[in-house]
């Protein structure tokens, strides 16, 4: 990251980064890159902040639809959906950290700030 000269990180969420999720925080904390992430679990680790759909709400839903085709459902005949909860989080001890002002605009937003 440092030798790209990246001003700031984008890092999706996939069951490879989140498995890494400290080692991402870490490698962006060390590199004095702030860095926005697709799940909870990097804030939680560190992160500055992330935005994204509830991976939780998301298996739940993933578990209703195995339940309809085990019982008969064809998959085709199944309706394709989006998120229904997008979250923000904001870690402001990270902000300090990199001395960033994070704008009341996106602190009134979030679904949680952790000092």
């Amino acid at each position: 990251m440092v030798a790209a000269h990246m001003d700031a990180a984008i890092v999706s969420a996939g069951t490879l980064t989140i498995a890494h999720a400290k080692r991402l925080v870490d490698l962006a904390a060390r590199s004095r890159i702030p860095a926005i992430y697709g799940s909870p679990e990097f804030v939680e680790a560190g992160g500055l902040m992330s935005y994204g759909p509830n991976l939780d709400a998301q298996y739940r839903r993933a578990a209703y639809y195995v339940d309809r085709i085990l019982k008969g459902a064809r998959p085709g005949d199944l309706p394709i959906e989006q998120p229904a909860k997008i979250e923000l989080l904001v870690n402001l001890g990270t902000a300090r950290s990199l001395n960033l002002t994070v704008p009341s605009s996106i602190l009134l937003n979030a679904n949680q700030v952790i000092n």
